[in-house]
């Protein structure tokens, strides 16, 4: 299956590693979703990709998922 990126964001941590949020959208069938991928660069500095979860673009579940998120981190 293909993908068209749509909106992409990275967040480097670590010494190495990065996070990278995409919105992307599914060829041919046009479905849109956003994806959470974990990586890390190689010696060269190409982004090597270890790790992925892809889920729906819902607002409603977006917000879930951030206070969730939120929640984790302050215990």
């Amino acid at each position: 299956m293909d993908y068209e990126t749509i909106a992409i964001e990275t967040m480097d941590y670590g010494k190495n590693k990065f996070l990278e949020i995409s919105k992307k959208r599914a060829m041919p069938d046009e479905n849109v979703f956003l994806n959470i991928s974990k990586g890390y660069y190689s010696p060269e500095g190409e982004k090597r990709y270890q790790k992925g979860v892809g889920f729906p673009d819902d607002a409603e579940f977006v917000s879930q998922l951030i206070e969730k998120i939120q929640e984790v981190s302050s215990r």
